[in-house]
């Protein structure tokens, strides 16, 4: 993919983001978020991502989160006794939610706004842990460029964890007549494009802004985690979803999919 392609799509995906983030602020999720966001164990993390990152090891560590969205895993990772945390994205509009859920941490978390295609260079080689999460990759065209990019803020030996939704699950619509019926191929090319607001809860009213999500095969993650000059060290998948609450359909079932994966890759 060109590197105006690139440009282009994280362009329309950052207006499609910035024009749903007021829709986020309506929903019960958000006041939940806001009355226990000043505990100083406040926690947004599940068992599993939470048992990674302290096997690793993060207490005393710097800690940056690449589409860190409303801040709420960057305060998580505070509390597990990071001594530094910072959480980029590019959507003006959720860092001001970020910032406003900060405000009522005892915890101080640094916020930036910008193109994870092109991060400031005062953030290079400047953190022991990368921390990415669910639906980040997705949203990204060039898997290659992007840990490329994510490589670049990660001291020497330095680890990258990542807590995703498996790709498997693009194969499948839990909200279809029949939703254990493959809808898509596991190796689609072309993104999905909508124009729907980005919402987890409730249904997305169209907004006008056209945003592109993109299907990345494991095959596709683990080649440009190498190339990017990432040892993968960690890989484990799970029968648990950490997606929106309508892919619990496809959990418990006798023959099981697999739904999300953590994956751990120390810089060389």
């Amino acid at each position: 993919m060109t590197k105006v392609l690139i440009q282009s799509v994280v362009a329309s995906n950052r207006e499609a983001w910035n024009a749903s983030a007021a829709l986020h602020k309506t929903t019960d999720s958000w006041t939940t978020l806001l009355a226990s966001a000043n505990r100083r164990d406040f926690t947004c993390l599940d068992a599993t991502i939470t048992g990674l990152l302290v096997s690793i090891g993060v207490a005393g560590k710097t800690v940056i989160q690449l589409g860190c969205n409303n801040g709420r895993e960057c305060l998580s990772v505070a509390g597990l006794g990071a001594s530094r945390v910072v959480g980029v994205d590019q959507s003006a509009e959720f860092l001001a939610q970020a910032q406003e859920l900060s405000a009522t941490s005892p915890h101080r978390i640094e916020f930036i706004e910008a193109d994870i295609y092109a991060m400031p260079e005062s953030l290079y080689a400047e953190f022991d842990l990368a921390l990415i999460t669910i639906g980040v990759l997705n949203w990204m065209p060039d898997l290659s460029a992007f840990f490329s990019c994510v490589a670049t803020t990660i001291r020497k030996s330095g680890t990258l964890v990542i807590y995703e939704t498996h790709p498997f699950l693009e194969m499948f619509l839990p909200e279809s007549a029949d939703p254990l019926r493959p809808a898509e191929s596991y190796f689609r090319a072309e993104p999905f494009v909508d124009d729907r607001a980005i919402v987890y809860e409730g249904n997305a009213p169209p907004n006008g802004s056209r945003h592109y999500w993109f299907v990345h095969r494991l095959s596709d993650i683990f080649t440009a985690l190498i190339e990017s000059g990432l040892q993968i060290t960690h890989f484990k998948e799970y029968a648990h979803s950490n997606r929106e609450e309508t892919y619990a359909v496809y959990e418990g079932q006798s023959a099981q999919l697999p739904m999300c994966y953590t994956l751990a890759a120390t810089k060389r």
